[in-house]
């Protein structure tokens, strides 16, 4: 059997991923791996025999297509978040990773560990596989003029280090974020609700009819009224007498009008006491003039654009109260962009309810596709970036590779969303279909590679040092930045395990992130410190083979 699937690497992919999402579905309590558990699936079969490894372009791809889907749909927020707190988290991330770098000067001392060993150790303690390849890239530039049966040997140190330090860097992290969100008894949903101003989570959202009673009000715009409040609510329709039409921002109100507003519960019952009071008139029930529908958002001229750009009330008659994004459902504003996926509840005249709807498109078949000219140029620009070399003093210079280069790159056109007719963002499913798929080549694909080196070296003295001083230099850090970021700077435990899972840069843990969270907030932290975090650990690593 070994060698049927040594000799068939896409057989052995594939049973790989069938055991570990098999074994991620198993529940202990209410805490499964999930996906994660492809990661563990790989390293126990590829322990079974060192020609169990699959190919590396295998984990390349996976890689390269999860961090650029990542980094699509995380765009918009890793801007908001690095505008309000980013920084901060960016500083205790480059500070835990600084403190990780120094525990490892303490362990190769204290051990007698050799200095590419213990480099190694560094990279496989904070799982990145980019500072992996930058130590070895330095070791080979040191020792270019010895004999290449001596070169490889000094090359294959690193690797040792890094496959006995790997496996529980991974591990080490999962169960240290698994015991403090019991300890502390985290209620992820809960959290999700109390921080909207995040903006990754749904709201629930009511359509109350208001009968205008306060006389202050009458004669005043729409969007003065809002303005003046702070009122975070679209308003749908009026009805004035016994004339219903669309509330638009120049729409004025008197004493005895009805007007229909969407919003959240404590919004709807601010707007309520200020404005009069609740009626049992339900305008939204009343389809004889106006009517209202979801429609798909599907065509591609409408996508990337915000809804004042489109102008709706002005172009089209036509309002959108409601914006459907995956699971999610949101109010939205003037400068919400429209992703293709999106499910928008718009009101207008029933007579044009047609034309909206092609307007929007409305096509489910056209959500699957996915346009690869656009998908493909964006990589392509992202694995060129990572090319680039960035010089640094004292003649060191990194590179972002295929990691770093394409979650840049993805991140700048997730903000952008489309350039002229050219749209970057992919529909929400088909995002979330080809994120899955990456992450399990890449689970996949690791594990296998590191599977029998890992049970090889770590029996041997030097293996279990490796394996001592990268398991306590992961909990060290990781229980550090999980007890900072939580207790001192109040960062919700969702967002912080995405920061944690993007200070190790590791994928694996952000699955297990999402896992746990039943939402999208740890995507927010893993995208906010992803890039910064690579570049630092490249950056420490090949500082660690210059000082040791």
């Amino acid at each position: 059997m070994i060698s049927i699937l040594a000799q068939n690497p896409i057989l052995l992919l594939f049973l790989v991923a069938a055991v570990g999402y098999a074994i991620g579905q198993i529940k202990i309590g209410k805490t499964g791996l999930g996906i994660a558990a492809v990661l563990f699936a790989g390293l126990g079969i590829g322990a079974l025999s060192p020609d169990l490894k699959l190919p590396e372009i295998v984990y390349q791809i996976g890689l390269v297509l999860f961090v650029y889907t990542i980094g699509l749909s995380s765009g918009p927020s890793f801007v908001a978040a690095f505008k309000n707190k980013g920084w901060r988290d960016n500083g205790l991330v480059a500070g835990l990773l600084a403190l990780a770098a120094l525990m490892t000067v303490g362990f190769q001392g204290l051990f007698q560990l050799k200095p590419t060993m213990a480099s190694g150790m560094f990279a496989g303690s904070v799982t990145n596989t980019p500072a992996l390849a930058a130590i070895l890239e330095k070791v080979t530039a040191n020792n270019s003029t010895l004999p290449k049966s001596a070169l490889d040997q000094l090359l294959a140190e690193p690797v040792v280090g890094y496959s006995v330090a790997y496996p529980m860097g991974v591990i080490g992290t999962m169960l240290a974020i698994f015991l403090l969100q019991r300890i502390w008894k985290i209620n992820y949903h809960k959290e999700a609700e109390e921080h909207p101003e995040l903006g990754l989570t749904g709201q629930v959202l009511l359509n109350q009819t208001i009968l205008v009673t306060n006389p202050q009000l009458c004669g005043q715009p729409l969007q003065d009224l809002l303005k003046t409040h702070g009122w975070d609510v679209i308003f749908g329709r009026i009805r004035h007498e016994n004339s219903s039409a669309l509330a638009q921002s120049r729409s004025e109100l008197c004493v005895g009008d009805l007007i229909s507003a969407t919003g959240t519960e404590p919004e709807i019952a601010r707007v309520v006491a200020e404005m009069g009071e609740l009626s049992e008139v339900r305008l939204e029930l009343d389809r004889s003039e106006l009517d209202y529908r979801r429609i798909f958002v599907s065509n591609q001229d409408v996508i990337g654009h915000s809804l004042k750009e489109l102008n709706l009330a002005q172009q089209q008659g036509a309002l959108v109260t409601r914006v459907r994004r995956g699971d999610h459902e949101f109010l939205p504003h003037a400068d919400t962009r429209l992703q293709l996926g999106d499910r928008v509840r718009v009101v207008t005249q029933r007579s044009r309810m047609g034309s909206i709807s092609s307007f929007f498109g409305d096509s489910y078949q056209h959500l699957a596709e996915i346009n690869i000219f656009t998908f493909s140029l964006g990589i392509i620009l992202g694995m060129l970036i990572g090319l680039i070399p960035i010089p640094f003093p004292g003649g060191l210079s990194i590179k972002l590779g295929i990691a770093g280069g394409p979650l840049v790159v993805a991140l700048v056109f997730g903000v952008i969303g489309r350039s002229g007719p050219l749209v970057w963002t992919l529909p929400y499913n088909a995002n979330l279909t080809l994120r899955q798929l990456g992450i399990i080549l890449f689970l996949a694909g690791v594990g296998t590679r590191a599977g029998y080196p890992f049970i090889t070296t770590v029996t041997q003295d030097s293996g279990l040092y490796l394996f001592i001083g990268g398991a306590i230099i992961t909990f060290v850090v990781v229980l550090l930045g999980l007890f900072i970021g939580y207790k001192v700077f109040k960062i919700p435990f969702g967002v912080l395990t995405g920061i944690i899972g993007g200070m190790q840069t590791q994928p694996a843990v952000l699955s297990f992130s999402l896992e746990q969270s039943k939402n999208d907030l740890p995507n927010l932290g893993y995208a906010t410190v992803y890039p910064i975090a690579t570049i630092v650990k490249i950056l420490l690593a090949q500082i660690l083979i210059f000082i040791l």
